[in-house]
């Protein structure tokens, strides 16, 4: 397909830009220590420059050092040291045509005491962010005051560093947004009661950045079209909110949506639409003439087509599209579609971040590490030798990738007749489309690698060794677990569920309330009644907690419940019997069909005679290896097959 909308050039302000594709701000944590951008951000952000955005605008960039820490590791502009390396960063990205915005923020109430060195959070009022759950203190005015300094001077070292333009922060309930919501402002001086004081901190600093950066320096105003609180800001207050910000002098409208308590409207899990909230931005770019972004949840470059054709935004947000496939909007404009590592919503960057690390992605093995695992620091010393991958799931068909950019001759064995492994299953229940998408995505890549691919083919050392094989990257998957329990034969697996190998009937208990055992719950309550029994005080394994918390809630609302700390002790003949975990007291739960989720051990059947053949030329990748996520699968072929030397 061809995109006319999308890359057509456009203004902000007196800036041009070469298409209407945004990278807007997201936490990557990639700076130094010192605040500044190292290596690793430039390259981060250079990537994505390379990859078609038209532009950048930077992760949250602290303006102060003393209560305004979001994220470890976070961009900075609170001191002129910064100012040299911000401007490499400013070159790398300029390099590619694009421009790039910094983004000035500072958290407020959403962030905890101990990424500030212990001290009382601040905010608009003394109102307790529910997801932080530490109460802070409202600043003076005096203090107000001297915060509007602090962005002003932000905007000022990026102004010399060569930055575009920059951007306030005025959304998802950091301090801005404090000041801009009811829900949060309960001041009674200059900075609250009316639209009019709850504006003012944002207006001081926007007139400060004009006096001391030029009236002509652009700026763009993040802000929430809708808080979704009960007192929160409404669409009809961010609709006024533009208007006013437009009479200000601003030069672009960035609209977003959601805050901290209103949890999943900020950053989508998989369960919502792409487009969900295109109304938002669409009734402000009715209301202002200047140019509106906005973000979509938006996958696919049909979606962001559509969005502009229809008026919904002047340009569109291509946010997690960027972290999964840093070179989107290249393969959208050369209508590679397919080829595009699309997001699957899994929220996989989001919890890794809130562990403290940098960013990472569940289908994109290089994310956050660029620098060091950059396609251009393959060795391609392959040098045409052979080399089998045995396995057709994601992690098979990622290490014959890497091994063939590496210069291998590659051959891929898979037993099955089509390709993706267990991810065929995974994509079955609500809301994983996006997995089938992306085993398209992934044969795609294997035909461009020049990948030969052998389906309903079991590789044995035989086989191998008439191909001229080498050396075999092990990529067999899991089995499924079957403990040694009492009455277990009369129970299937949620992989022969799935894959209809096996059938249900009446009342269900699975028995793992991991990712698998849930999403298989969901899709199976639409005509049974479920139970779900997991052992751990937990259910959801590593999912982030409001993916689970759908799940849950959707199994519920379908009848079925979910029961913790409950182990299985036998499968009888109409029912189970769980124990508790804590008192040890035993329990029958009726169950006509029980279907284990129980996790998986690592299928390495024929394993000791590949190594009496190879040796240590064998490489194990994926849940071979180590039973795991599709995250772990990618990472673990990637790394392996980076490093893969023939022995």
């Amino acid at each position: 397909m061809t995109y006319a909308k999308l890359f057509e050039p456009g203004r902000i302000g007196n800036l041009e830009l070469k298409n209407r594709i945004v990278m807007p701000a997201m936490g990557c944590s990639l700076a130094e220590v010192t605040g500044e951008p190292g290596p690793r951000m430039i390259r981060y952000y250079a990537d994505r420059a390379k990859g078609g955005a038209g532009l950048i605008i930077t992760e949250i960039t602290r303006v102060d050092d003393e209560t305004g820490v979001g994220t470890p590791n976070q961009l900075s502009v609170t001191n002129t040291h910064v100012i040299g390396q911000l401007s490499r960063l400013v070159e790398a990205v300029h390099a590619y045509n694009t421009k790039l915005f910094v983004q000035l923020h500072h958290p407020g109430n959403q962030t905890p005491s101990r990424l500030i060195g212990g001290k009382q959070p601040v905010s608009a009022s003394d109102v307790t962010c529910m997801v932080i759950g530490e109460k802070p203190r409202a600043l003076t005015t005096e203090e107000v005051e001297g915060m509007v300094k602090k962005f002003v001077t932000g905007a000022v070292i990026a102004q010399k560093a060569g930055v575009d333009g920059v951007e306030i922060h005025g959304a998802h309930g950091y301090l801005v947004s404090q000041f801009l919501s009811p829900h949060t402002n309960k001041r009674t001086d200059k900075y609250g009661g009316s639209f009019e004081g709850r504006m003012r901190f944002v207006t001081e600093i926007i007139m400060g950045i004009k006096a001391y950066c030029g009236p002509k320096f652009p700026i763009s105003v993040r802000i929430n079209g809708d808080d979704f609180l009960a007192d929160g800001i409404t669409l009809e207050d961010a609709v006024n909110q533009a208007k006013y910000l437009e009479a200000l002098g601003v030069n672009c409208i960035n609209v977003s949506c959601g805050t901290y308590d209103s949890g999943a409207t900020i950053i989508e899990p998989s369960y919502f639409a792409e487009g969900w909230k295109k109304h938002l931005s669409t009734a402000i770019k009715n209301a202002v003439s200047i140019p509106v972004i906005a973000v979509d949840n938006i996958k696919r470059p049909s979606v962001a087509e559509a969005l502009l054709e229809e008026g919904a935004s002047d340009y569109v947000g291509i946010a997690r599209g960027f972290l999964a496939d840093p070179n989107w909007g290249v393969k959208a404009k050369k209508g590679q579609d397919v080829e595009i590592r699309k997001c699957l919503g899994c929220m996989e960057c989001f919890r890794i971040l809130n562990d403290g690390l940098p960013l990472g992605c569940t289908l994109n093995p290089i994310l956050g590490r660029e620098f060091e695992y950059g396609e251009d620091k393959l060795v391609k010393d392959g040098n045409g030798r052979k080399v089998a991958v045995i396995g057709g799931g994601p992690a098979g068909m990622q290490a014959a990738v890497v091994l063939s950019k590496r210069g291998y001759k590659v051959v891929l064995f898979e037993a099955a007749e089509k390709l993706g492994g267990t991810v065929n299953l995974a994509a079955l229940p609500p809301n994983k489309s996006m997995l089938a998408e992306f085993v398209e995505t992934q044969r795609a890549e294997l035909e461009k690698a020049g990948v030969t691919v052998k389906l309903n083919t079991r590789a044995d050392v035989e086989t191998l060794k008439e191909c001229g094989v080498e050396a075999v990257f092990l990529a067999t998957g899991g089995k499924a677990v079957r403990p040694n329990l009492p009455g277990i034969e009369k129970a299937v697996t949620a992989e022969d569920v799935l894959a209809g190998k096996a059938g249900v009937e009446g009342d269900l208990v699975v028995v793992g309330g991991g990712v698998t055992g849930l999403e298989t719950a969901e899709l199976l309550g639409k005509d049974h009644k479920v139970t779900v029994v997991e052992m751990l005080d937990k259910v959801g394994g590593n999912l982030y907690p409001s993916v689970t918390m759908h799940l849950v809630q959707e199994i519920m609302k379908q009848g079925g419940q979910v029961c913790k700390g409950k182990a299985l002790v036998s499968v009888n003949d109409g029912s189970v019997t769980v124990k508790d975990t804590k008192t040890a007291e035993e329990t029958e739960i009726k169950a006509d069909t029980v279907v284990l989720a129980m996790g998986v051990r690592s299928e390495r059947t024929g394993i000791e005679t590949l190594c009496e053949a190879y040796g240590d030329n064998v490489v194990l990748v994926g849940d071979a290896e180590k039973p795991g996520q599709i995250y772990d699968a990618l990472h673990s072929a990637y790394n392996k097959a980076f490093v893969f030397e023939l022995q």
